[in-house]
């Protein structure tokens, strides 16, 4: 029941992944947009000649890029013995793209500055990582980047991933919580003969169990905005401890709940505080991405 969202594979393992103040390899994977000598003034669609793959309020993204990035896409899928479709796999990378591009950009316009001192000063630290500068151009090569399209990429991580934390921080650690069990039925007269039981006094957990075996019926803890079914989380932060609900209709069947108990600032269990950062960095793509003018310029 939970609202966790499995985002594409390209936008977790770059934007979810940790990254410090020291970045990891991992942050290596995502291409980018700007030149070593660029960092100060990103591609735009008027200020170069080389074809674009898209724009994002005026940002251009090299074709290039784009197309190394979806053979990397690729070869990764291939290595984990899936077979994409070509259209999806285009999709996939070009919706991720343009994600991280949206970070970027909102990194900057909060302040983030990465000038090229700073970002030599990155590349010094994962080729010391990796074994030195010639163990890092190995792994260039091997991953099918240039020098030009790995600077980019690596300063564009750097840039999504400094949004990327602010976004994961708004999340707080601890937040009001609620711990219920249910009766799930699967039709309105069995959820009825069940409500009629409670009603002649047979205890809540005892009929929870009687539907439910393994759990007992328990759902465990959660928050505001964790569980996809709205009308029970809806039900369960208005009802008072130790209460039961009427019957509760959603697309999965009939429910009815009781809350066990109720704790204002419970710590967050790391699962539900993984889907709530994932909501809020989804949420926060989906409403940038639907104020921003964005130009797509391959098929």
């Amino acid at each position: 029941m939970s609202t966790l969202k499995i985002l594409p594979l390209i936008l977790l393992f770059s934007l979810l992944a940790a990254c410090s103040a020291a970045p990891a390899v991992e942050t290596l994977t995502p291409p980018g947009l700007p030149t070593a000598t660029d960092t100060a003034a990103p591609l735009t669609a008027t200020t170069v000649s080389v074809p674009l793959a898209f724009t994002v309020n005026g940002e251009g993204f090299p074709l290039d890029e784009f197309s190394a990035e979806l053979e990397r896409y690729r070869q990764s899928q291939t290595a984990l013995g899936l077979d994409i479709a070509e259209a999806d796999a285009r999709q996939t990378v070009l919706n991720d793209l343009v994600a991280q591009v949206l970070l970027a950009q909102a990194a900057r316009e909060s302040g983030f500055k990465l000038d090229d001192q700073a970002l030599q000063e990155r590349i010094d630290d994962l080729a010391a990582q990796l074994g030195g500068a010639d163990a890092l151009s190995a792994w260039q090569q091997a991953n099918g980047y240039d020098e030009t399209g790995f600077r980019s990429a690596l300063k564009r991580s750097l840039e999504s991933a400094h949004m990327r934390d602010k976004i994961l921080s708004s999340v707080p650690p601890t937040i009001e919580q609620v711990h219920i069990r249910q009766i799930l039925t699967y039709n309105q007269e069995e959820a009825e003969r069940a409500q009629a039981g409670l009603n002649a006094g047979t205890k809540f957990e005892t009929l929870a169990a009687r539907y439910d075996p393994t759990t007992r019926g328990d759902i465990g803890w959660f928050p505001r905005g964790f569980l996809d079914l709205k009308a029970i989380e809806d039900a369960a932060f208005s009802l008072p401890v130790g209460a039961v609900s009427s019957i509760i209709e959603t697309e999965i069947g009939f429910h009815i709940i009781q809350v066990i108990e109720r704790d204002p600032a419970r710590p967050l269990a790391f699962d539900v505080q993984l889907a709530l950062q994932t909501k809020a960095l989804t949420d926060w793509v989906e409403t940038r991405r639907t104020g921003s003018e964005i130009v797509i310029l391959i098929p």
